[in-house]
């Protein structure tokens, strides 16, 4: 009897430790930055696109990617995944910036040498910035593209639920990060153990944009069920590109691009 309560204190002890070690690293596994600040000139996009400045709500200054879009052509805001920095989008962006569209990449803060540490919150505030710099240089919001990639999908999804704008396209989506810790953690997922949320799950219906998702059946970082699930629930009109084959990270290998334009052309945003 004592080895058994012995074994059992073991165990629970072993668990809670475990637990707290998962509670206090958690946002080494959402947020992935690179450190170092994006070359422009050296992206292959950069004799299409400029840095420019945005000024945060909070007072930090992000270094963001910008290309003004040609005449009839909409503004595309890119929110991009939890790791590396904007430089590391520059082939998603090219096939949009040769098709005239505009683009604003988002830089987030503790990203690619900017100020700050990332959080939701963060990540939000870093997206409203952007979304309002735009609307500044005169884009209207009826010409404005939500995009978010995969972790950059909750923050567009967020701004989406906040704003109008002409449409809402998702990249390999999560349904949230508790979703998401229960397919690597499940004896440890929790909601109340989860800091930064990001529940596009919980959000969806609220959007009110048109809405595009694009999500492979063979994504081992968000399985598919999770854009699938984001789908269902959301509004209409809708409309969705799963291709079969394809991962989280090669959808441009498998019509991404000709998919999400078909989409805005049919929304009869670009040409």
């Amino acid at each position: 009897m004592g080895f058994a309560l012995g074994l059992i204190a073991t165990v629970a002890t072993v668990y809670l430790l475990l637990l707290g070690f998962l509670w206090v690293t958690q946002r080494s596994h959402v947020f992935r930055p690179g450190d170092e600040r994006p070359d422009l000139a050296q992206s292959p996009v950069a004799a299409l696109m400029r840095e420019v400045a945005i000024p945060a709500a909070d007072g930090l200054t992000l270094h963001a990617w910008y290309a003004q879009a040609r005449p009839d052509m909409p503004t595309v805001l890119y929110c991009h995944g939890n790791a590396g920095t904007l430089g590391g989008r520059a082939e998603r962006a090219l096939p949009y910036l040769q098709r005239g569209y505009g683009m604003l990449l988002v830089a987030y803060r503790g990203y690619g040498g900017n100020p700050g540490a990332p959080t939701e919150q963060g990540l939000y505030a870093d997206g409203r910035a952007h979304l309002d710099w735009l609307l500044a240089q005169g884009v209207p919001a009826a010409r404005i593209v939500l995009y978010g990639e995969s972790l950059g999908a909750a923050v567009a999804v967020q701004l989406a639920t906040e704003r109008e704008v002409a449409a809402l396209v998702l990249e390999a989506p999560f349904a949230s990060v508790l979703h998401s810790a229960r397919e690597r953690f499940p004896l440890f997922a929790f909601d109340w153990l989860i800091k930064d949320k990001f529940a596009s799950i919980d959000k969806i219906d609220k959007v009110r944009a048109p809405l595009f998702i694009v999500h492979g059946d063979r994504d081992r970082v968000t399985p598919m069920r999770f854009g699938r699930m984001l789908f269902d629930k959301a509004r209409e009109p809708k409309g969705a590109h799963w291709p079969h084959g394809a991962g989280h990270n090669d959808l441009l290998d498998f019509g991404m691009a000709e998919a999400v334009t078909g989409f805005l052309e049919r929304l009869g945003l670009a040409r």
